[in-house]
């Protein structure tokens, strides 16, 4: 092909490369716009003891007249759009660049990372700090939301609150940051057998990291839209017992 007749992700490739980019767009598309949607709310975030992830912790201070979770989100929302395997999920199917293997970039300049500003992806591992700060608020309100009048009790929400922070925690965990705090900076993994066998653990849930990046996005999402029902009285909540 002549280079006249080159357009952007021009390539001989046959099959539905686009359809991984196009799902990524409308995943990421549509939990960006309910995300901000709910944050703006500013109610129906909790419901008896059960409380949303996107408010964990709920901050009012008085001189704030605007929702609380606008306070918080910014940590959680930090440490996903550095992450490692959104940078290559938004990259790829946001700004095509490139938008799959063998398919040319759609713009004809590449800069990586290094200039401003991309280059501030690099503070990832600071955010992997701030998500496991909100991850130990987030598991006593899993653990509060088996508390029903003083007393043991499960209900759907509980079990849904659970899962949600197990899988937050397995996103955060198998991050490429947690990997290096665990096994990074040693000459010699035997000089240090406990992180040795930490960064081993790790590193087998790092070799799912997309998994656990697309079931917790899901999960947060869902949990507080089914808090979010229970408030507004659309549904009631299941006590099992």
């Amino acid at each position: 092909m002549p280079a006249s007749e080159l357009t952007a992700t021009a390539t001989l490739r046959k099959d539905t490369w686009w359809l991984e980019p196009l799902l990524i767009v409308l995943g990421l598309g549509a939990f960006v716009v309910y995300t901000t949607w709910a944050a703006l709310q500013g109610a129906h975030y909790e419901y008896k003891n059960y409380l949303s992830p996107f408010y964990s912790p709920t901050l009012k201070p008085s001189w704030w007249p605007f929702s609380p979770a606008i306070l918080i989100l910014w940590g959680p929302a930090g440490f996903r759009l550095t992450c490692y395997y959104y940078r290559k999920a938004y990259y790829r199917s946001f700004w095509w660049s490139p938008p799959a293997c063998a398919v040319r970039d759609a713009r004809s300049g590449y800069t990586g990372e290094t200039g401003f500003p991309l280059i501030l992806q690099n503070i990832h591992r600071y955010f992997f700090y701030v998500a496991t700060a909100f991850l130990i608020f987030l598991w006593y309100d899993a653990i509060y939301a088996f508390v029903f009048d003083g007393r043991f009790g499960v209900g759907l929400g509980s079990v849904i609150m659970l899962v949600n922070v197990a899988l937050l925690s397995m996103y955060s965990f198998s991050c490429h940051s947690c990997r290096h705090l665990c096994g990074g900076c040693l000459d010699r993994f035997s000089s240090s057998p406990l992180r040795y066998r930490l960064w081993r653990i790790v590193t087998t849930q790092n070799e799912r990291h997309m998994l656990w990046a697309w079931l917790s996005l899901v999960s947060v999402a869902l949990t507080d839209v089914f808090i979010r029902l229970l408030s507004m009285g659309i549904i009631r909540d299941v006590r099992f017992f």
